[in-house]
């Protein structure tokens, strides 16, 4: 690769500041980097590899030039300005669920699916992050042994929902602890919640996302449409569950799967110890705080399934804004 003229777009959120630390991690050969935000960030500078950097208001920015732009500005931005930087001749990473399910984008997890990208049109989409961290572990399964259903809870730390997610749970941390007894004798009072329906501090809530049909969440049906796409598999069963934890990085899934073929646990693990960009742990449980901060993805607990030998039970759990988001999108700009 010689010198890519790469622009940022969301760089003041959480995974746009990720996106700008991996390309430095990686090292990554810019020619030239853009960053964008809204109006109100503006005029900022950020210090960079490359030197400082003016932020730029994605509203009147001129994206000519561009190689390519890596979007996590939210999907209402990303509809109304990815297909603009697509016109001007830059490939767009989008972050955001705007045109992931559109026929003709691909939906790539890269190590998983990097076939997907031939043929593109400029616009490429990034899944979403609990789909992206199973798919490291589903994907090279399915590949060998043709995977049929998947019963899916997933974990999900409040990052996920961005930075207001994680000052909600630190808030309602510091709001509840001074009153130890009445966690316990459910004496409690509500410190109030903005982002999620329920407290989230020293709690699970089981509704991540919002309803869509049937009870079901858009989160849980990302799983199951996207899930589809990447794997090339529409026909696949998937019976999803989203649930908030209180973790600030780190999507946890608990995974029931089988497959065309039957297997064991210690052929899984076989396939997965082959596989790019995910380590199998056996002498200790992977937990999200493991993940915090490293791009693999980390699996655990692999077991057969109990009530119809053949299929396996696996926990997974990776770095929602790296993996899940920032370094996926810079392993696609990669392979551009």
């Amino acid at each position: 690769m010689t010198g890519r003229r790469i622009s940022v777009v969301g760089a003041t959120g959480a995974v746009g500041r990720t996106m700008l630390s991996i390309l430095e991690e990686r090292d990554f050969d810019v020619s030239e980097l853009r960053v964008m935000a809204s109006a109100r960030s503006a005029g900022r500078s950020l210090s960079t590899k490359w030197g400082d950097v003016t932020i730029e208001d994605l509203s009147s920015a001129d994206p000519s030039d561009i190689d390519i732009a890596l979007f996590s500005a939210g999907g209402a931005r990303s509809r109304e300005y990815a297909p603009r930087f697509v016109e001007s001749g830059a490939v767009v990473v989008d972050n955001s669920s705007a045109f992931r399910m559109e026929e003709g984008v691909p939906l790539v997890v890269a190590g998983v699916n990097d076939a997907a990208l031939q043929g593109h049109t400029g616009l490429i989409a990034n899944p979403n992050c609990t789909t992206m961290a199973l798919m490291m572990a589903a994907g090279p399964l399915h590949n060998r042994l043709g995977l049929v259903s998947m019963i899916v809870s997933s974990y999900q730390s409040v990052s996920g929902s961005g930075q207001q997610g994680v000052d909600e749970l630190m808030g309602q941390i510091e709001a509840l602890r001074s009153d130890v007894d009445s966690l316990i004798d459910g004496t409690w009072e509500d410190p109030g919640s903005q982002v999620y329906a329920r407290p989230i501090g020293f709690n699970v809530l089981p509704l991540a996302g919002n309803d869509v049909e049937h009870g079901y969440t858009d989160e849980e049906m990302k799983l199951v449409n996207e899930s589809r796409k990447i794997l090339s598999a529409p026909d696949l069963l998937v019976e999803p569950t989203c649930v908030r934890v209180p973790v600030a990085v780190g999507h946890g899934i608990s995974a029931n799967l089988r497959f065309e073929e039957a297997t064991t646990p210690e052929h899984a693990t076989s396939i997965l110890n082959e596989a790019p960009g995910i380590e199998v742990w056996t002498d200790k449980v992977p937990t999200a705080l493991d993940s915090a901060g490293i791009d693999d993805v980390l699996a655990g607990r692999i077991r057969p399934t109990l009530g119809e030998p053949g299929g396996i039970n696996l926990w997974v759990v990776g770095d929602n804004l790296r993996k899940g988001a920032a370094l996926n999108a810079v392993q696609i700009a990669e392979l551009l």
